[in-house]
């Protein structure tokens, strides 16, 4: 090893791939009657990597006092808050980077609201500019890759299926919007209601399906939506394959990013309620017999349970 790459060695080891950004509300913006826009502000966002994608980040929520309990940035600082006393434990939750303009120290992330459910609707609901918080975010001084994102298609790949519910359309509306048009795309997004269904400025190439769920289960309509486009862009009769491992969404994570082996045919992208997309993924790869290399599924989040849990 070479004295050049032992200091960049050093040097990746020292600056933390993800850091701790202390910001304030700038505004909020009622998107429609399930969304809302917070735009944050702090000078430390010029700091803040544009990865772009589905980029996730750690929302810290202030403590009733409206204070924060330090943990500092680097490895381990998610164990050394799980290690707080509960009363010294801000509340965090997890979120995706609608748009970020680091050189005006802005950053928007959209949230759905869901009542006075838990620490972070409530905190969103009430929101007003001057409010703080702190996000943990892709550090742009990091000389490396900062990670948590999981879109990656093959070049080369045919057609693109994107599927999520309201807790994914930031995700899926920022990829959505990055697409060239040169690869024909579905986005399926399944949301509350009917003005849920947000203006998008995609390519043409690009189809935006929206399926306001109304009175019905989650997911009764984008699950079915999914195997009409599947019945279109896949060949009749796929090789359907044997049983899948079974994943117990209530106990464990339902997250596979597989590394993609098949350039030229389907490449989906699924996320939203954990047993949702655990029926997606079945019907996916059991079912309609597509190479499970080819398949990006995550349960961002579990029917009747908080991510604190």
């Amino acid at each position: 090893m070479t004295a050049v790459s032992e200091q960049t060695l050093v040097r990746a080891e020292e600056i933390p791939a993800y850091r701790a950004f202390h910001v304030k509300v700038l505004r909020t913006v009622r998107l429609s009657p399930s969304f809302v826009r917070v735009t944050f502000g702090g000078e430390e966002l010029s700091g803040f990597a544009d990865n772009g994608f589905d980029q996730r980040i750690k929302l810290i929520l202030p403590l009733p006092d409206g204070g924060f309990t330090p943990v500092s940035d680097g490895a381990g600082w998610y164990q050394r808050w799980r290690a707080l006393p509960l009363e010294l434990r801000n509340p965090i939750r997890t979120y995706t980077v609608r748009a970020v303009r680091p050189w005006q120290h802005e950053l928007d992330i959209d949230f759905v609201l869901h009542g006075d459910t838990g620490p972070a609707s409530r905190w969103v609901a009430a929101a007003l500019p001057g409010h703080r918080a702190v996000v943990v975010g892709p550090n742009a001084a990091h000389p490396g890759p900062t990670g948590g994102q999981e879109w990656a298609p093959p070049a080369g790949v045919a057609h693109l299926l994107l599927a999520g519910d309201e807790t994914a359309v930031p995700a899926i509306a920022t990829i959505a919007e990055s697409l060239s048009g040169d690869v024909r795309a579905k986005v399926l997004l399944e949301v509350p209601e009917a003005a849920d269904a947000l203006p998008l400025r995609v390519r043409p190439g690009v189809e935006v399906t929206w399926l306001p769920r109304g009175s019905a289960r989650h997911g009764n309509l984008l699950v079915p939506a999914v195997r009409e486009v599947l019945g279109e862009i896949t060949p009749a009769g796929g090789a359907a394959v044997g049983p899948l491992e079974d994943v117990d969404v209530d106990t464990e994570i339902l997250w596979e990013v597989p590394q993609v082996t098949d350039r030229d045919g389907l490449y989906a992208w699924l996320a939203g309620e954990a047993g949702m997309v655990k029926l997606l993924r079945r019907h996916l790869v059991q079912e309609a017999g597509v190479d499970r290399s080819s398949v990006a599924f995550m349960g961002y989040w579990r029917l009747g349970r908080s991510e604190a849990d």
